[in-house]
């Protein structure tokens, strides 16, 4: 299998995985994807569920995976996915339950791991990726990346304590939650970095992308990524949509050919682009239908072909502050495909977008594609549906979701009440309450419990430093703590 950027003019697959797992984004800034998706049929779907049921997720990683990795020997990529994917670390078996909320309606459990959050599926797996073909290379990695609120954590904790491995995390500052800042910053490692940008994720994500832009530094200090804009991520994430997928089709009839929609919340688009890879591949997959916030930047592309980058200025700040973002990355992997891979479009129409800019599919015939073949559909939501929503499913179901996951439930709601979708719809739960406290008493009268597992919250020390929108800056910070640590070894 090999890899080829969504930027490359010609198509010349010139990449295999470690390669890209190691560079993260190409160096003509494009994104990396496989040159074709592999195929799979009701066989192999077949496969995939007696692996799931007789030897479990882990498993269901590894036959996934190899499908798409040919550069680390089988029986290692099999180590590497049970290292990964341990009950330990995710508080259950089964890694993924599936719970059925009513007849058509359930909800995918993506956030048992070790920091709450869904972004723990993909970092635990990187993580031991990393450490495998850094120590096959005998080489070190200076990972650069940026949240909006649950990435951060989660790549600090799956890479603390790694050999070789420091992480230099950026994050807007004061927009993320009292929980999501104690958990980030109170790791206290000198391997690891957190820096607290004036502005919001968007200005985050543009540094990130400007220092790796800059080739010899990136070469010199050997950064990586582990925002979803590594294709390593989105793979891992690949996986849990087949396993809800399985999960939610257990008790149907001919269960290999049943259909199923999926309702992911969705800021940076990197979430449902893994589902939109699933569909690619075979794995029976009706619609995909994404949830916005109040940044509704992704609805409004999906409902009029019009993709314009909002200002920081109209970023709003709101109560799911993981989906704000008005420069969706990996709308790029969908728009490369839905433009039938054509590498120079895709380059123009994404090469030079900047803060304001955008582009117009509208009269475009691929736009017609973004139903009918991709099956995409969109909805937003608000504060107050948000809060509604919460209530509601907690008094219906028993079940306390988070504002995000309330997001996607509100708009399942919307799709269900309107008779757009006629196969069960999976709600893909992206975080535990407990991140988000003060919405959640909000919408029913009282605080989530805190787990004891994050008690030591309360009274950590922070270790942050907070700093300008400036990519020199950061660069700095980078070269002074290598530096350092060379020093010091």
């Amino acid at each position: 299998m090999r890899y080829l950027s969504t930027r490359d003019p010609d198509g010349v697959a010139s990449q295999g995985f470690c390669d890209i797992l190691i560079g993260g984004l190409a160096p003509d800034g494009g994104l990396y994807l496989p040159e074709s998706y592999p195929q799979v049929d009701t066989e192999t779907l077949a496969t995939w569920r007696r692996l799931l049921a007789e030897e479990g997720y882990a498993a269901l990683a590894h036959a996934i995976l190899s499908l798409f990795v040919d550069d680390i020997p089988d029986a290692d990529l099999r180590a590497i996915c049970e290292r990964a994917y341990t009950a330990e670390k995710f508080g259950t078996e089964e890694i993924v339950p599936v719970t059925r909320l009513d007849r058509r309606l359930f909800l995918g459990h993506l956030s048992n791991g070790p920091t709450a959050a869904f972004k723990d599926m993909a970092m635990q797996l990187l993580g031991e990726l990393f450490e495998y073909e850094l120590a096959r290379r005998d080489s070190s990695l200076a990972i650069l990346g940026a949240t909006s609120g649950d990435t951060g954590s989660a790549a600090i904790f799956a890479m603390k304590g790694r050999r070789n491995i420091h992480v230099f995390m950026l994050s807007p500052l004061g927009r993320m939650t009292p929980f999501q800042q104690a958990q980030m910053f109170s790791v206290d490692d000198p391997h690891v970095v957190n820096l607290a940008v004036d502005g919001v994720f968007d200005d985050c994500q543009d540094i990130v992308k400007q220092v790796a832009s800059d080739l010899d530094f990136k070469e010199l200090h050997r950064l990586g990524a582990v925002n979803s804009i590594n294709w390593a991520r989105l793979l891992a994430q690949v996986v849990y949509y087949v396993a809800c997928w399985l999960r939610a089709t257990e008790e149907v009839e001919d269960p290999d050919t049943a259909r199923v929609s999926f309702v992911v919340p969705t800021g940076n688009f990197g979430n449902v682009c893994a589902g939109h890879v699933a569909k690619a591949m075979g794995v029976p997959i009706d619609t995909l239908v994404v949830a916005t916030n109040e940044n509704d930047v992704l609805d409004e592309f999906f409902r009029t072909g019009v993709y314009r980058v909002r200002t920081s200025a109209e970023t709003h700040e709101t109560s799911s502050p993981s989906m704000d973002i008005s420069k969706a990355s990996n709308l790029e992997r969908f728009v490369f495909d839905l433009l039938g891979r054509d590498g120079a479009r895709t380059a123009e129409l994404f090469g030079g977008l900047s803060t304001g800019q955008g582009f117009d599919l509208s009269s475009d015939p691929a736009f017609e594609r973004l139903r009918s073949v991709h099956g995409f559909l969109s909805g937003t939501s608000t504060h107050a549906d948000r809060l509604a929503t919460i209530a509601a499913v907690e008094k219906e179901y028993g079940v306390l979701v988070d504002p995000h996951t309330a997001d996607a439930l509100t708009v399942a709601f919307d799709v269900l009440d309107g008779g757009e979708v006629d196969t069960p719809l999976v709600v893909l739960e992206t975080a535990l309450p407990v991140k988000f406290a003060a919405t959640i008493a909000e919408a029913v009268g009282r605080e989530p419990e805190i787990p004891d597992a994050y008690a030591y919250l309360r009274d950590a020390d922070r270790h942050v430093l907070e700093i300008d929108r400036d990519p020199e800056l950061v660069k700095k910070v980078i070269v002074e703590t290598l530096t350092a640590h060379q020093e010091n070894s």
